[in-house]
């Protein structure tokens, strides 16, 4: 059955989501999203690698949300093979959103350590949501590798990734608090502060952390 007026309101929503105005791509995604219609996929997923206001690109994986998964969901995985950082990491932020576990092989190791940090960030949220029962394990032991990583944004994001994954990934961290690289272990004592007192806030971690590490090498040194 076709839907008066659908094809006429979607070609509007879509001319809409490359217009100057920021406003109006707004409207237009919250358009797509209140009146779903498979042939606006492909755009809202396009319009997502360029879109440069975040609050846009928020309104655009909404609209995808509200289409089913087995038609956003491959589209979705080409992705994050694109060369772009931003492609790769609005898709990311969808499929979490979308939270369908039969993306979780698409969440690589290679995504988990993507060289933009914001692919990264995007990806470890996507995994601990997409990650299948009985693999937080593994999922722990791959997010420990980029402890000490990147300025506080990202450190937070990433401590935020493994507490997400629960008891299992104390073991992961236990280990990581004893490494030679001082910034992974400071990172992963001050993760393991947040995961016992989560309202001591991650500055606090952060700088007890330091002064932990700082107390161990002294020492050291003493010795």
């Amino acid at each position: 059955m076709t839907v008066p007026g659908k094809g006429t309101h979607s070609a509007r929503a879509l001319r809409g989501l490359a217009h100057d105005s920021s406003s109006v791509r707004l409207r237009a995604a919250l358009a797509v999203g209140t009146a779903p219609d498979p042939e606006c996929v492909g755009a809202l997923i396009e319009r997502c690698a360029v879109e440069p206001e975040f609050y846009v690109r928020d309104m655009l994986t909404w609209a995808l949300t509200r289409h089913p998964a087995s038609t956003t969901l491959p589209a979705l995985l080409d992705e994050l093979r694109s060369e772009r950082a931003q492609a790769r990491s609005q898709a990311l932020h969808t499929l979490s959103k979308i939270g369908d576990r039969r993306a979780w092989p698409a969440i690589t190791p290679a995504l988990l350590a993507d060289a933009d940090d914001e692919v990264a960030r995007s990806a470890w949220r996507a995994a601990v949501v997409l990650v299948p029962e009985g693999e937080e394990h593994g999922l722990a032991l791959v997010l420990a590798t980029q402890l000490g990583r990147g300025e506080r944004e990202t450190r937070l994001s990433l401590s935020r990734a493994l507490i997400a994954l629960g008891e299992v990934m104390t073991p992961t961290l236990d280990t990581a608090a004893t490494a030679r690289d001082l910034r992974v272990r400071a990172h992963a004592i001050a993760t393991r502060r947040l995961w016992h007192d989560p309202d001591a806030g991650f500055e606090y971690a952060v700088e007890e952390a330091k002064r932990v590490v700082a107390l161990g090498e002294a020492g050291q040194e003493g010795r």
